[in-house]
């Protein structure tokens, strides 16, 4: 009898792809996947811990699932797992719970379960059957090759996992665990592989994206050569990178990325604070002034290129100086969007111990007026393309991005997901939303 299996994802890129991963496997072994709204046999939450709030939506999602059907297997995977344990975790409801390590498993785990908890009478596969189904799964663990089959034209690729840089804040390295990458071969062969399957556009994401190939430098691979490589496939109309840290951004690095001709003049620099006292107490190894000195050297080799970032409000001690400091920067240099979080202690973290915890009103206080001014700055950018030609790739519908990863709407016509049209930007929409005008 055919199972349904429901997943939800949450959390970073990086997840997204591994959830993708989880559910081709799941197919190829003869399961549907469904909504998390339906009614499934197994429940699988994807989850996410680099904050309380995401761990609290894990939880939720979690007793979502049970409530959904009583009867079925809930299956907790991810960075939930890992920073809380296993007992923890199943202690809350969940009948099963994998680390990040383990998600490679998922199938080789739910047919264990189905064979340990199988009623009398009940058909089960071989001893054989199970057996090479196990060495099949093993085998592949985090190398498995999405397929890339669906209906839209962007792909996420996993190119590296864990980080070593152990930020103040952040439990995400005792997740993840330390930095290892995926060869430039085995990335290659993927991207060949979903070109073949009509994707255009590849975005290259990691836990800590710069760190790419410095577990192994003797294969002398890092994020440049794998960046270049990628570019040279027929095919490949547009590479974007996940989130770079900023002292990877020298004058030769922009040069050489120039040289990209599918790269998208669109940079994610994280930064995190814009004061660098509290940098230092975040212990990001970088300045204000390092930090300006990156996105001066995108600037000068690329033409107003998109510079997005994070920036974190209500860090321990952050004073009222401290904060004017970081609004003072983010409004001098002018992001495309600034992403902000309110600070969230994490157990285990140094920055949990500090002194200076901030009420979540004066955390939540900054992060409404940091997000005011992340409205005019994007404004801003977008007004500066009106104008201006772009090209963009539709996604959906008559929607699509611009190189630069502003969305726009054309109103002429129908057009295809996944062609590329070049155009005009030529005003917005009554939503607000950037109109694009096909070129005769």
């Amino acid at each position: 009898m055919r199972k349904f299996v429901a997943i939800h994802n949450l959390g970073c890129k990086v997840n997204a792809y591994e959830t993708e991963v989880m559910a081709e496997k799941l197919i190829e072994a003869g399961y549907s996947v469904v909504s998390f709204e339906e009614k499934a046999d197994y429940y699988v939450v994807n989850t996410c811990s680099v904050t309380n709030i995401a761990d609290r939506k894990s939880r939720q999602m979690l007793h979502r699932a049970g409530k959904l059907n009583p009867d079925a297997v809930i299956i907790a995977v991810g960075c939930y797992v890992d920073t809380h344990g296993r007992d923890e975790v199943c202690l809350e409801g969940v009948d099963i719970a994998l680390p990040n390590t383990e998600k490679g498993n998922i199938v080789e785990v739910i047919k264990a379960w189905e064979d340990s908890h199988r009623t009398e009478g009940e058909e089960a596969g071989s001893p054989g059957e199970r057996a090479a189904y196990g060495e099949a799964i093993r085998s592949s663990g985090e190398e498995h090759h999405i397929s890339g089959e669906g209906i839209y034209t962007r792909k996420f690729l996993k190119v590296q996992d864990g980080c070593n840089m152990f930020c103040s804040y952040c439990i995400i390295p005792y997740a993840r665990g330390r930095i290892r990458s995926k060869r430039i071969s085995d990335v290659i062969a993927l991207i060949s592989s979903l070109t073949e399957k009509g994707y255009r556009e590849f975005v290259l994401t990691g836990i800590h994206l710069s760190s790419y190939g410095l577990d192994r430098p003797e294969d002398n691979e890092d994020l440049l050569k794998l960046i270049e490589e990628a570019d040279k496939l027929p095919g490949v109309e547009r590479l974007r990178l996940g989130s770079l840290e900023p002292r990877i951004v020298t004058k030769e690095f922009a040069e050489r990325l120039k040289g990209v001709k599918s790269l998208c003049p669109h940079f994610h620099l994280s930064l995190q604070s814009g004061s660098d006292t509290v940098l230092k107490r975040m212990n990001r190894h970088y300045t204000t002034e390092e930090y300006l000195q990156s996105v001066e050297i995108l600037r000068s080799y690329f033409d107003d290129p998109a510079l997005t970032t994070d920036v974190i409000t209500g860090f321990p001690g952050e004073t009222e100086e401290e904060f004017k400091e970081t609004y003072g920067f983010i409004e001098r240099t002018g992001f495309y969007e600034t992403h902000i979080f309110p600070y969230s202690r994490r157990r285990g973290t140094a920055a949990d111990r500090m002194e200076g915890q901030l009420a979540n009103s004066v955390k939540h206080e900054r992060l409404k007026v940091l997000k005011a001014l992340d409205s005019e700055k994007r404004k801003e950018y977008e007004d500066r393309h009106i104008g201006r030609e772009a090209e963009v790739l539709f996604e959906d519908g008559n929607e699509g991005y611009t190189r630069e990863y502003i969305r726009v709407k054309c109103p002429e016509g129908e057009i295809k997901s996944g062609e590329i049209h070049r155009g005009i930007i030529t005003g917005r929409d009554v939503d607000g939303t950037p109109v694009f005008t096909l070129s005769s």
